[in-house]
């Protein structure tokens, strides 16, 4: 079925259909076990695997690449689908499609042909970004030293989200006089260990745990030539997240109207013979439902203008001004989408009995799932900084980081 006969709206483009109709039947696959593995903590390497056999990692390249010519909009847009069959997987490749844009903007052409032909290949990159520790904001505890013309690497990351399922680290360290560096550290390489520790309650599927790095030796042709980031990176990244919730959206909608319609107990003081004809009862689903359609427009609608920031670097001009816009775009979106899916996968229950928070169900899954990625990158920072640009015309910061103060 096309997204616009479900009900949410025609896709980014005139071709989005026909791109889509052929990743439909493994988002498929990848829904029919998403309760199951939730439950039974399994994660995902199956399903990454189907989209991988499936060229959905490639989406970005050209055909002559081995992908599909995608724009940022259409991403998003199968982002979201991907989203509502699980969220996890989603996020387990965040990393890999962020490394894609940092590929594709690279300012080395043998860094960049050299990646989007191993991404071309199927490979698929982790996150090795973030620490834990008292390393100050800013600044690395893990650290590359030469040695004659390799270097080696030692350090530990946390939230190595997709790790575990890729054939690549993305990593960011430094070196010895505290300058930053980035890294393509294959996971399997003597001295990389990657632990899925990660216990949180919500997106426990997508392996963001510990991984440590003790005497890995890298050549030269595995550390970036430049380590700073693609344009439009905080946006990018950001609006990953946004189009996860947006799916989430999305599943909880058709969870919830599912049961409604199959439901045959009902309360004397309801409103109906039949559940699925009480108007109360219509009313949470509708809402619910409606709150996922605008999150999803919200996401799409930002989407072009990170889209926009692309095509500006693409062409040679200073992107500078789209990356700000395109920031403060996305800061607006995060603020409403977040409370949009909060409240629908909270609400849902109340279109239900108490059986509804039966674990086999598994709705429990999409208020937790929500919950934790709209804790990631605090969203109360997000609206002060559009407030910041409202009234101050103060560009939004171009790059976020955690440490100790």
């Amino acid at each position: 079925m096309s997204q616009t006969d479900a009900g949410w709206g025609a896709g980014p483009s005139a071709r989005y259909e026909d791109l889509a109709a052929g990743f439909r039947p493994v988002f498929a696959r990848v829904r029919g076990t998403a309760v199951a593995r939730d439950r039974e903590r399994r994660l995902p390497h199956d399903e990454i695997d189907w989209l991988k056999d499936a060229g959905f990692t490639t989406l970005r390249l050209g055909r002559d690449q081995g992908g599909f010519t995608a724009s940022l909009p259409e991403l998003f847009a199968l982002l979201i689908e991907l989203s509502q069959a699980d969220p996890n997987v989603t996020n387990a490749l965040r990393a890999h499609f962020g490394f894609t844009e940092d590929a594709l903007c690279s300012s080395s052409p043998e860094w960049r042909e050299r990646w989007l032909g191993r991404i071309g290949d199927r490979q698929t990159v982790g996150s090795g970004v973030s620490e834990t520790g008292e390393a100050k904001v800013g600044q690395f505890d893990t650290i590359l030293r030469p040695r004659g013309a390799e270097w080696v690497l030692n350090g530990r990351k946390f939230y190595t989200t997709g790790s575990l399922f890729a054939d690549w680290i993305h990593l960011s360290a430094q070196d010895e006089a505290g300058a930053a560096m980035v890294a393509a550290v294959p996971v399997r390489a003597p001295g990389v260990a990657i632990v899925d520790d990660w216990d949180g309650f919500g997106q426990a599927l997508t392996a963001s745990g510990t991984a440590t790095f003790t005497d890995v030796i890298l050549g030269p042709d595995l550390i970036k030539p430049d380590p700073a980031r693609f344009p439009y990176a905080m946006a990018f990244f950001q609006l990953v997240h946004l189009a996860t919730l947006s799916g989430i959206a999305r599943s909880a909608a058709v969870d919830v109207a599912k049961l409604v319609s199959e439901r045959t107990r009902i309360y004397s003081h309801g409103n109906a013979g039949r559940t699925s004809d009480d108007p109360q009862v219509l009313e949470v689903v509708g809402r619910g439902r409606a709150a996922a359609y605008a999150a999803g427009a919200i996401v799409l609608k930002a989407a072009e203008s990170v889209q926009r920031t692309y095509e500006a670097h693409r062409a040679g001009r200073s992107a500078e001004a789209e990356a700000s816009i395109a920031d403060v775009e996305v800061n607006q979106a995060v603020t409403v989408v977040t409370n949009l899916v909060l409240d629908a996968t909270t609400t849902l229950f109340d279109a239900l009995g108490a059986s509804a928070t039966k674990g086999g169900l598994g709705l429990d899954r999409h208020w937790r799932n929500a919950r934790t990625i709209a804790s990631h990158n605090p969203r109360i920072y997000r609206a002060r900084t559009v407030g910041d640009f409202a009234v101050n015309g103060t560009a939004p910061p171009r790059q976020y980081r955690v440490g100790s103060a």
